[in-house]
């Protein structure tokens, strides 16, 4: 399974997984879907999904994994696309080696036609290995933060050279009271979703909108959650809230 086809995360418009696999390191990975989607696809005999990662902390098909014939994939798309990259894994895990990590930054370097987004949890790895790449424009980087405990994540994706850096608070699990969002060029705010989903309060969502108009950072509101991503819609007080950073080169409908 390529993973690679249209994505239906709201704020992206295709996936692509060199590496597969992870790890649960904070509150927000307690109902990780990757992980039991790649429980699903190890039994469906998928090749990318047959290492099992440690019970305590990953599960069956999950064992972080590189993928090098993953990274002609880009080559292959004509059209220019927003892709968002290893939804299946964190390109940061401390299992990836850095000199993987320096081929997948090649390929996107070498295809400037697309637009790339990395999202991590692993932002005290994140700060070391850095400035170890020539950074291209057309790669955007973020950090996971569910709750006030995980904001010291937004120091370490600041030292990033990256043209555009973005938090992505989903699932939101709590309250991020005066967010310092300095030299951060976008916000995502999501609920969580699945058979375990934690409520967000609309108070904590509202909360990060605000800082987020009066700091003029763009807000994207992808869900509020619940049994299923598209439960409870993703309309805030009546409006869709679907703004983008205004460096991108690819355009994606809210």
């Amino acid at each position: 399974m390529a993973m690679a086809d249209h994505s239906a995360i709201e704020w992206t418009e295709a996936t692509w997984n060199p590496t597969t696999g992870c790890d649960r390191i904070s509150a927000g990975c307690d109902n990780c879907y990757a992980l039991t989607l790649a429980k699903r696809l190890k039994a469906m005999g998928s090749p990318k999904y047959q290492n099992d990662g440690d019970p305590r902390t990953s599960g069956p098909g999950f064992a972080v994994t590189v993928h090098v014939d993953a990274l002609e994939l880009p080559y292959r798309w004509h059209q220019p696309r927003m892709v968002f990259v290893n939804s299946m894994s964190d390109l940061f895990h401390a299992r990836v080696p850095t000199s993987f990590i320096r081929q997948v930054f090649d390929v996107m370097a070498a295809t400037p036609q697309h637009t790339y987004q990395i999202l991590t949890k692993r932002a005290a790895r994140l700060s070391k290995v850095v400035h170890l790449f020539d950074w291209p424009a057309n790669v955007w980087l973020g950090v996971s933060v569910e709750d006030a405990s995980q904001l010291a994540r937004l120091d370490h994706l600041r030292q990033a050279p990256a043209a555009v850096r973005f938090v992505s608070a989903e699932p939101l699990l709590g309250p991020l009271a005066e967010v310092d969002l300095t030299g951060i060029h976008w916000m995502i705010v999501g609920g969580e979703s699945g058979p375990n989903a934690r409520p967000m309060s609309p108070t904590w969502a509202r909360s990060v909108r605000d800082q987020c108009l009066d700091s003029g950072v763009p807000f994207f509101f992808k869900q509020w959650g619940g049994r299923t991503p598209k439960a409870g819609g993703r309309s805030l007080d009546g409006l869709t809230w679907g703004q983008m950073p205004a460096m991108s080169g690819v355009e994606v409908a809210a």
